[in-house]
């Protein structure tokens, strides 16, 4: 479709917004940033390239906006799935589930924030890992290990983030036949299990020196 042919249904500014960083995501996640236009990306949105700049003042605006939107998003959906567990190793797995869930619905958001042309590319890379991080900042909080100095809850909270992009990589790039939720289990078995391992070595190690 030409620039001039374009059709622009009128819509609030906030909506506009969403619409536009939803074609965003498929585009990028499809074809990459450089390999993306914002004609084309005008095109797909039904919009005028003008209007696309209403929003966003370049490509590399628009993408920056795209991981940021997913990042923002993906935090929410963590925070309301552990916020309605009731316990610890429920948290755990919710935590998991939510996050496979999320890039299930989303595969094209999973590239964007997980490809190589974004963790590759200086402009975007630490976008991407800020996102990661934020992640593994409110995991640390839940980490509920007495005793645990705050770099080795940093670490475990890393650790896991590094578990789910991991595990979310093979499981899509391969098509494994398996549902948001047994893979959730799976992993938030090892994940559970393993922080479980790390009480229980405490308590020996706290046990054999009399503390």
């Amino acid at each position: 479709m030409s620039e001039d042919r374009a059709t622009t249904v009128r819509l609030p500014a906030s909506q506009r917004r969403r619409q536009l960083l939803n074609v965003a995501v498929e585009a990028f996640g499809t074809s990459g940033f450089h390999k993306t236009s914002m004609s084309a990306l005008a095109a797909a949105a039904g919009v005028t390239k003008p209007v696309l700049y209403q929003h966003f003042r370049s490509k590399s605006d628009l993408y920056l906006e795209v991981v940021r939107d997913i990042g923002g998003r993906l935090r929410d959906e963590l925070g309301k799935a552990v916020a309605n567990s009731t316990s610890a190793q429920s948290q755990v797995e919710a935590g998991f589930r939510s996050y496979f869930q999320f890039f299930a619905n989303e595969p094209f958001a999973f590239e964007v924030l997980f490809g190589d042309g974004t963790r590759r590319d200086d402009e975007f890379a630490p976008e991407a890992y800020a996102v990661e991080e934020s992640v593994a900042e409110n995991i640390a909080q839940l980490i509920a290990i007495d005793d645990l100095s705050e770099v080795d809850r940093q670490v475990l909270a890393f650790a896991i983030v590094g578990l789910a992009e991991g595990a979310s990589r093979y499981w899509m790039s391969h098509h494994i036949e398996l549902a948001p939720g047994e893979l959730a289990s799976r992993v938030a078995d090892l994940a559970w299990y393993g922080l479980r391992g790390r009480t229980r070595r405490d308590e020996r190690w706290r046990a054999e020196s009399g503390d």
